[in-house]
């Protein structure tokens, strides 16, 4: 890994899906924040904005369901994101991780 670079990772019921290179990303974060605040949003300390799927043109770092001809999620299903960044000397700092579950839809 070189420096800078940002490992991310999404597991779909405990196996991981994708491993998406952030480096092919088109827009780093700072540009998102501009395109947004130029635009009009509004943005707040603290705020979480996303970039949308991250996907490589290996089979491991396809970042959709789609792409990967799997379909979509369904009732049940969980989803974890974790992601790392180079911190000082070496090391890594974690981001933690984001996790959700698909609850059952409900008719009214």
């Amino acid at each position: 890994m070189g420096p800078g670079h940002r490992a991310w990772r999404w597991s779909l019921n405990g196996e991981v899906v994708s491993r998406p290179p952030y480096a092919s990303m088109y827009w780093s974060p700072a540009q998102m924040l501009a395109h947004l605040t130029v635009n009009g949003a509004p943005t707040r300390t603290g705020d979480l904005f996303a970039s949308g799927t991250i996907s490589g043109p290996a089979k491991d770092q396809v970042g959709s369901l789609i792409e990967r001809g799997e379909g979509f999620l369904e009732d049940g299903d969980e989803v974890v994101l974790r992601a790392t960044a180079p911190g000082p000397d070496g090391t890594r700092i974690g981001f933690g991780e984001c996790r959700g579950r698909i609850a059952k839809g409900t008719m009214q």
